[in-house]
């Protein structure tokens, strides 16, 4: 017999593909966003780097990332702040919020130790590069739930 889903479970779960799809998105726009801002660091290339070595970095990295994004879409949706409005704000706190590790990255990631990449924390392109895919990641999720999340109920 399969499993039926309580209302919030499904609502849960809905959260979190929309959270998934919203960091596939971010995952997509990196690199010209990088290319255009004219520096090399990606989000997923920060995250498999410390997972993984320079030949696995990139699974590794999108891996992490779509779950980071399914997380952060359960949890607003536990929190109920799956509005555009709610999901942008909370998406702009974490992101000031968690800036300051960006030091610790610039003392142990293999990529800035080895010069690969700039000085993260005080990179202004770095910041307008966040800003932007995480403002993105935050449209994206709360669009796709409000399409979906609110669809025919039974």
């Amino acid at each position: 017999m399969p499993a039926v889903l309580t209302p919030r479970a499904r609502h849960v779960a809905l959260a979190a593909a929309c959270g998934a799809a919203g960091t596939a998105a971010w995952a997509a726009i990196e690199p010209p966003l990088a290319r255009r801002l004219g520096h090399g660091y990606s989000d997923v290339r920060l995250l498999g780097r410390f997972a993984a070595g320079e030949r696995l970095w990139r699974p590794a990295g999108v891996a992490i990332h779509l779950s980071n994004g399914a997380a952060f879409g359960a949890a607003l949706a536990l929190t109920g702040a799956t509005t555009p409005r709610r999901a942008v704000a909370l998406v702009a706190a974490e992101t000031l919020a968690t800036w300051p590790l960006m030091a610790v990255a610039d003392r142990i990631h293999p990529d800035r130790r080895s010069g690969r990449l700039p000085r993260l924390l005080t990179s202004r392109s770095v910041m307008v590069h966040e800003a932007i895919t995480h403002a993105l990641f935050a449209a994206v999720m709360a669009a796709l739930f409000a399409l979906i999340g609110r669809g025919p109920r039974r």
